[in-house]
């Protein structure tokens, strides 16, 4: 166990370190204004943030991507194939509701859209095109063709937006397909497909389950700029400048974050 967290660590470290560089750098140039204090706290939760992906990979190797891969394989072997389209439904808006980027996102817009409100779009949409994915694994059509299509109605849907003045909401739109990259979304999903594309078997049981996380993308997109193009009223957010303030972040977030974790590992080891 010692061994595979290392390895895990390492890989964290690998790829948190280059982009922590480039920020310092970055910070000592006229391009950026950084305080002593804020290039301390930057480097600080880097270092949390390594052991913090390390933890997780480690997890998601050992609980999450087997789950996934169970999960994807039973329910396909039992040939039921509503009941496979709809755990996989459901199971994509739970996963998508749990990401922490999504509350994040939700937080910085409450302004304009109630949190609540675009959790729920965005969990929808992940489930919805998971479900998509899934039954292209199943009968094994073409993703090329799917992607094209769906991203035709993106940009269509993106257009509309710009025609009726929610262009504001079009960058928010994109971001929101971002929670398919998320750490609890991918590691699931991946397995998930996996498990579905393995159980169906075929020469190109491999291939059947590849772009899995680029049409789930899409679907939270375009629920999104759907909900914003058929809202009424005046639709305008501002960040919330609270987000970026070190003292908010270390008095509401980071210390009662820290509590919450070591609650639970005390909880699991005794």
């Amino acid at each position: 166990m010692q061994k595979i967290l290392f390895e895990k660590l390492k890989e964290a470290f690998a790829s948190v370190l280059p982009i922590t560089l480039i920020v310092l750098l970055v910070s000592h140039t006229p391009l950026v204004s950084f305080s002593v204090k804020e290039q301390i706290v930057f480097s600080i939760s880097a270092v949390f943030l390594i052991v913090g992906i390390g933890l997780f990979n480690l997890g998601a190797d050992l609980a999450m991507t087997p789950m996934g891969a169970y999960v994807g394989s039973g329910l396909t072997k039992s040939r039921r194939l509503l009941l496979l389209v709809s755990v996989c439904f459901v199971m994509g808006v739970l996963i998508t509701v749990a990401e922490p980027d999504l509350s994040v996102l939700a937080e910085q817009v409450k302004n304009a859209v109630k949190p609540g409100l675009l959790i729920a779009t965005i969990g929808v949409g992940v489930g919805l095109f998971l479900l998509l994915a899934i039954l292209k694994i199943v009968f094994k059509k073409d993703l090329s063709a799917i992607i094209i299509f769906f991203y035709m109605v993106l940009f269509m849907l993106g257009m509309l937006m710009v025609s009726v003045g929610r262009n504001a909401f079009v960058p928010l739109a994109f971001d929101s397909g971002g929670v398919t990259t998320g750490p609890i979304t991918v590691p699931f999903i991946m397995a998930l497909g996996v498990g579905v594309a393995g159980a169906i078997g075929g020469k190109n049981a491999s291939e059947n389950s590849f772009g899995l996380i680029a049409l789930c993308s899409v679907g939270p997109i375009i629920a999104l700029m759907g909900l914003v193009v058929f809202s009424k009223g005046d639709l305008t957010y501002e960040l919330s400048t609270a987000a970026y303030s070190v003292e908010a972040s270390l008095g509401e977030h980071f210390l009662p974050t820290i509590w919450e974790v070591a609650k639970k590992y005390l909880w699991l080891w005794r």
